[in-house]
Formats: C-alpha cells, structure tokens, sequence
C-alpha cells in the first residue's frame, strides 16, 4: 500500500493511492496516518478496505508528510560509504545517532526556507525508516518487525550551523522545513529488497547525487535494531539513514543552496519530490 496524508497544512488527513493512482480519502477508516493505524493491526484493516467506496481527492491537493504526530525523528549520519569518502571521513564503527526536530517535517512539496543567519545551505536525499510497533531492545533476527514501511525524505542541513557553530548536530538539522517526509509511505510489502533501490538528487535540474542503498554501512534492520537498545520509538517514529556522495559540501568548491533554487530528488518505489528554496518568512 502506498499511505499518504492529504489537506493543508496541520490539518491533513489520511489517504491511499489506488490502483489508477488515485488518492481515496481515508477519513472514516482511520484518524491518521499515524500511531496505531501503522500498527499490524493497523494497516490490516486499511488493507481489508474497499477502495472503490471510498471519495477520491481532488487532482493537485497538497500531500502533508506522509505520518503524522512523529515525537522521534532519528537521523544516522556518515551512513554510506561513498559519502564517507566524500567527506574524508573514516567509516564510522558504530551507527552516529542525532535528531531532527519533529518540528522540521513538512511535506514532500513544500517550500524549504533559508533560516536566519544561514550561510550554507545542503541536500540530502535519504531512505526514511517508518515504525510501525513499539520497538524496544528488539532482536536483530526481528528487527523489521517493527517498521510500518518506508518513504523517501530530505535531510535538508545547514553547514556552518551543523559544522562550524560547535557542539551537536542538531542544530543544523532541525530548522523549520528541514524534514520533507513523502510523498507516500510504502508499506513492506510493496518492496522486495530495501537496501537495493537506487536514489537521486537534482538542483535546478543538475545531476547531484546518485547511489544506491547497498552502500548503506548499516543496513536499515541494523539501524532499527541498533536504536532500539538506547530508546524507545512507537509507532509513527521515523529514521532517516544516511545519504550517498553528491552533497553541496562536499563539491569542489563548495556549493550550497539559494533562494529560487529548486530540488528535486526520489528513490525507485518510493516516489519524487520537489521543493523550492525561499527566503525566510514569519
């Protein structure tokens, strides 16, 4: 199944692409694309659904991010070992765990604002790990388990504030707009092999990156596995796993986004986006 959640902006609901790629509005089926509804359970009634009774969207609705009400919002860094090379970074032994503000996630279309004080503003296309049960010092045979499906997200950055400014991460992670989530969540079975799909990021239609999720370090099952023996995630939590060689940062020289610039990136199976980078507004 491909979830996806529909409407302006705080005020989405739950929706699901048809076979003639449709969106049939899930409204009475479930609340949201959210919490229990990505459960087992969950996602068997959606799938139990007749689709052709449901009331198709309107053509050009927005699409939200793809879940909703998300309290963890993991990211794993210096996941690939191409990327790795880029940076002149050595191979990191065990995953490195920062966050992203839940407060960042927009959806797949939506404008990226430049914060204030921006200097050096970077892409990252990445494969997104949804959860979809409690996950809780799992197993690494059962690791999967616990995921509801996957989606394609940005991990739009800020360099000097995630670089240069001292401290975490997050800081240059986190920043409004910096998590574009979708267009849809895929559900597990929609996908035969996660660590095999290639992926792409354009700017103003200019090849930037291309790669491919066999060259992910830590597989996404190792990723799930591993976050769960330091926290706790539910259902609706998402992990973003590290992005292949092609960000601004590691070009030579440098290159670094601007307002009117537009990206566009998309991993096979799990659809597109496109956002245009703008000044900051209140």
């Amino acid at each position: 199944m491909k979830l996806v959640r529909f409407g302006a902006p705080g005020r989405e609901k739950p929706g699901i692409i048809d076979e003639s790629g449709k969106i049939r509005d899930l409204s009475k089926v479930v609340p949201d694309i959210a919490g229990e509804a990505l459960s087992p359970k969950g996602l068997a009634k959606i799938r139990k659904t007749d689709l052709a009774k449901l009331p198709t969207v309107k053509a050009g609705t927005r699409l939200g991010p793809c879940v909703g009400n998300t309290r963890h919002f993991i990211a794993i860094g210096l996941n690939y070992a191409d990327h790795a090379a880029e940076a002149g970074m050595p191979l990191p032994k065990e995953p490195i765990i920062f966050q992203k503000a839940p407060t960042s996630i927009v959806g797949p279309n939506d404008d990226t604002m430049i914060p204030k004080g921006s200097t050096k503003l970077d892409w990252e296309v990445e494969l997104g790990i949804v959860i979809g049960s409690r996950a809780r010092y799992l197993s690494k045979k059962n690791a999967l388990d616990a995921v509801a499906g996957w989606c394609l997200a940005n991990d739009v950055s800020e360099r000097n504030f995630q670089i240069e400014r001292g401290g975490q991460w997050t800081k240059g992670k986190g920043c409004e707009t910096f998590g574009p989530l979708g267009p849809w969540l895929v559900t597990k079975d929609e996908i035969a092999n996660v660590q095999k799909l290639d992926m792409w990021l354009d700017v103003n239609g200019q090849k930037c990156q291309r790669g491919n999720t066999r060259t992910m370090v830590f597989s996404a099952a190792h990723i799930v596995w591993y976050c769960s023996q330091f926290f706790v995630m539910e259902p609706g939590d998402v992990i973003i796993t590290g992005t292949p060689p092609g960000v601004g940062l590691g070009m030579k020289p440098p290159k670094f986004l601007k307002a009117g610039d537009v990206v566009t990136l998309g991993i096979a199976g799990l659809g597109e986006q496109r956002q245009k980078v703008v000044r900051f507004r209140m």
